[in-house]
This record gives structure tokens, sequence and C-alpha cells, in this order.
């Protein structure tokens, strides 16, 4: 834990040994089994990146026990229904979020311990179980999926998903080249997400390698963060290169041991200029809470196709279809809906068990033995798979598919913008209608700005795909791993809307000759 993260936390800097946190491990794992837990608890983990988080899930895990992470943003409400739904049995959580929780827990009439790690561990609701080393094929953990319309889902994590993720990175190789001895990398995904919890910590337990975790990301103090933890690895969202992007070049840009960077969503200009400037590979990759590793894909062997959102080519172990609309297989080059699954005898193997509670859901993710990720692709002459957009973001404007992360990764670059998302909005002559909400980097943005962008989209992009109508805000809803969020976009451009808040500019959107 480096000190910056530890002073926010308000705990210790330094790091843990693999004998000190065994230790740790044993220590919550007899507390737990004296109480009485087992095999069907649940625990609930309100912890932040904090080394606590993983000496209890290891320590019920132990005992057959899963853990339920819980986003720290969450409020009233969707704790309620988290703690209702996964029937957890307990929850350890921040001391300052303990009353929220508890109040969340009663209001869901199940009025479940509540403690800190500070705290002895409270008797389960529901009684004790049999504590039982569980097998491969037993629930590890219940990950919750923010969704894009109704409650969150639960994602049902065995132990295989976890045990393969590690497995897989450990032995992928290619530029994803893990050494035995003295891999050291450096997060700042939460381990409420499947990334930091199943790739980033089960790839260096694989390896015995050490683990740096951040609080969050932190662009000015990033790559010092980076030296002091002597990281040879990291981990990355599409947004962060863009923002490391913007600072001025430094002399440090190269003072680091990074061999590569493993992540997501890299602004396709901005690829080969950060690799160039900072001097190590960004390996795009693609993977979802539902696949875990079973179904991963990553540009991780040369040619990567930088600059085109190319996220390599399948493995040999694993089955792809890209599909049009009717269900039909797309040809080479048309975008297409990704369907996965694993080959050989378990088409499941490695991903999630189901949702919880939710076979209708789980049957329809998985219908004609694929599962639906329902991410929009397309694969070229070679085979090489490149990122369009999530099916559900595409905006239908007069026929034309335009997906929603190609306007925004075209408005990022504007000069005025700090951070552009980008949403349909009904038009009744189109159908859709390009709206952008805009965070701009100058004060008391009026409607020439407006029209200035809208001018300036028309020359780098097609003129259908430019933003119909600009709305200037102080804040965008976002993931807490900084992605934004779509369905709480769709619904601030629906309520700006209706205030009025938008500058009309279709006008300006004409065909260029």
């Amino acid at each position: 834990m480096l000190p910056e993260t530890a002073g926010i936390y308000g705990i210790a800097a330094g790091e843990i040994s693999y004998r000190a946190m065994l230790d740790r491990v044993e220590h919550w794992r007899s507390a737990f089994a004296s109480r009485g837990y087992g095999d069907g608890h649940r625990v609930g983990l309100l912890l932040q990146n904090r080394p606590v988080f993983i000496e209890l899930w290891f320590a019920l895990n132990a005992l057959g026990v899963s853990v339920v992470p819980i986003n720290p943003d969450l409020r009233l409400s969707e704790l309620e229904y988290i703690v209702a739904h996964s029937e957890m049995n307990a929850a350890f959580v921040l001391a300052e979020r303990r009353g929220e929780v508890e109040t969340a827990a009663h209001q869901a009439g199940r009025p479940i311990p509540v403690v800190t790690d500070q705290d002895e561990v409270p008797v389960p609701f529901g009684g004790a179980r049999p504590s039982t080393v569980g097998g491969e094929a037993s629930e590890c953990a219940l990950l919750y999926t923010s969704g894009t319309t109704g409650q969150p889902k639960g994602c049902v994590l065995t132990n295989t998903y976890f045990l393969h993720s590690g497995n897989w990175y450990r032995d992928v190789g290619g530029l994803i080249d893990l050494k035995a001895d003295g891999e050291r990398m450096i997060t700042p995904l939460p381990l409420f997400h499947m990334n930091a919890m199943a790739v980033s910590l089960m790839a260096m337990l694989s390896v015995g390698g050490t683990l740096t975790m951040l609080d969050r990301f932190h662009p000015r103090t990033w790559w010092a963060s980076v030296r002091d933890s002597r990281a040879t690895c990291l981990h990355y969202l599409g947004v962060m290169p863009s923002m490391l992007m913007s600072a001025p070049p430094s002399e440090q840009d190269r003072a680091h041991t990074v061999r590569f960077g493993f992540g997501a969503g890299v602004d396709k200009l901005l690829h080969a200029p950060f690799e160039q400037r900072f001097g190590f590979p960004l390996l795009e990759a693609w993977a979802m809470t539902e696949t875990g590793s079973g179904g991963v894909i990553a540009a991780n062997v040369e040619p990567r196709k930088i600059g085109t959102s190319c996220f390599g080519r399948p493995a040999p172990e694993i089955d792809v279809r890209i599909v049009d609309d009717s269900g039909n297989d797309a040809p080479v080059g048309m975008p297409g809906e990704l369907l996965v699954r694993r080959g050989g005898a378990d088409p499941r193997y490695g991903f999630f068990r189901g949702y919880l509670k939710n076979p209708e859901a789980t049957a329809e993710a998985w219908d004609g033995g694929w599962l639906h990720t329902g991410d929009i692709v397309s694969r070229d002459a070679d085979g090489d798979l490149h990122f369009v957009d999530r099916k559900k973001n595409v905006i239908r404007r007069s026929g034309e598919n335009i997906a929603a992360v190609e306007v925004e990764s075209v408005l990022n670059r504007h000069p005025a913008i700090r951070q552009a998302a980008v949403a349909a909005t009904p038009d009744q002559v189109r159908g859709d209608e390009v709206a952008a909400v805009i965070i701009t980097e100058q004060a008391g943005a009026d409607r020439a700005v407006a029209e200035e962008i809208v001018r300036w989209s028309l020359v780098q992009m097609a003129y259908y795909k430019a933003p119909g109508w600009i709305c200037f805000v102080d804040s965008l809803p976002l993931t807490a791993t900084e992605k934004i969020q779509r369905a709480g976009l769709k619904d601030v451009v629906a309520r700006l809307m209706r205030d009025g808040a938008f500058f009309d500019l279709r006008d300006l959107k004409k065909r260029q000759v």
C-alpha cells in the first residue's frame, strides 16, 4: 500500500508478505469458523481497495462462504436491494457507512449484523452452517452488474471462474509475459469489479507477484505511484490514457519499469502516440463479468493494428460469432453483436454460473448455446476483432448506425472539451438524433461555443455523426470505474431536453460536398 492511498484510507503504508497475509487470513478463518460460518452463507464487503477485503474474502472462501463486494457509491435504496436480493448473512463495511447499511438491512426485512473490521466477528444472520471447502464449481463471489435497465443482476461466480482467470493471465504469453519471480502490477480499479478482483489479483497470485492497489486513478500522481511501486505492468481503462496524454511532456515520461499495460477502450487516435511517448504497449482486450477469462480475447501478439480499436483475435479455445439483427452471421467488415462460448465439451467453462434468482435472464443470455454479449464488433479479413460500441449505445439516425463511443472519442479531442458523453434523443424525422452533454474547459460556454464545436465536428467525422443537440454541464454520470453510466446518461439527456437546456444545432448538419 503506497503512502498516498494509505493516507486516504487511514491505514499503514508498506508491503504485506505472503506469509503475513496467510497469517491474517488464518486468523479470520478461525474466527469465522468459531461463529458458525459455512457453505451457503454470503457476506457483504464494503471496504474499498483495502487489504482487509482480501483477508476476509480468502478466509470466508476457505469455509465455503461467498462474498458480495459492494460498490461504495451505492446509496440506501440500492443497498437495500442488494442486501435483500443476495440474502447475505452479515456485512463488513467502512465505519462511516455502518449506520446506512444497517438501515438498508432493516428496511429490507433482513436485519443482518453490520460490523467493521475492528469489531468481533458476529454470529451470522440465519444461524450456523457446516463449513466445507467448496469445490471448483461452488460459488465464490456474487458480483452485481450495473445493468442498463431494471435492477442490477447478481452474477454467480465460481471458484473455477477465479482460478482460471489467474491461470489464463499466467499462461497466455505473447506480450503478456508474466515473470515467475518479481512481477509487480499496479491497478487503480476497484475490487468490487471483476477486473481487479478476478484478473489483477489472481494474476499476481498465480506467479507470486506483488499487487499495488490504489484507491482510484489520480492523474497528477499516477506516474509517481508507478515509479514508487516499481510496477512492471499495469491495468488501465480508456479514460486513463486520454487524461495522461493531456499533461505536458516530461523528461520523466519514460522513467518507469513498465513492460506493458492491459486494458480496454483507449482512444484509437491516442493509442500510438501514447506508446511512443511513454514507451510501452497498451494491450487492448475484451471480456465482461459474465465471461470472466473463459471468454477473454486480447491483442497480446503482433500485429496489434494500433489505432483501429482492435482487441485481437479469439484463441483456439474460444468460439465466436458476429451476428446481425436477424441472427445471421455478419459478413467480414460488417458490424454485428458478438456471441462467445468456450470451445470443447463445456461451453461455459470459466464463465459465470448464472444470474442469481433469474433463470429467465440467464437463459436469454445463453440463447442458442452462445453468450450474447450486447457488444457490437466487426471482424476483418485477418480474423481480428474491432470494437464498435455497446448494442444499446448505437444511435440509429436516418438508417445510419452511429456508435456513441466513437463520437465521444472525437469530441474529447476538441480543445474546449474536458469530457463529452453522447446519447440518442428522439427525432420525429430521423428516428434518433445525436445529443452531446459536454463539460467544457471554459466558463460561460454559450451557443456560439456549441456552434463552433459542431462545425469542428463536421470536419472530423461524417456529418450525420456530429451532435445535433449540445448541452453544457458541470458533471457527467460515471460508474465507479470512470466509465459513462449509460442508463443514467439517458435519464440526464431526457431531463435536460425537457428543461430546454440543449442548444438545437440540427440545421448545421449538412452533407459535405
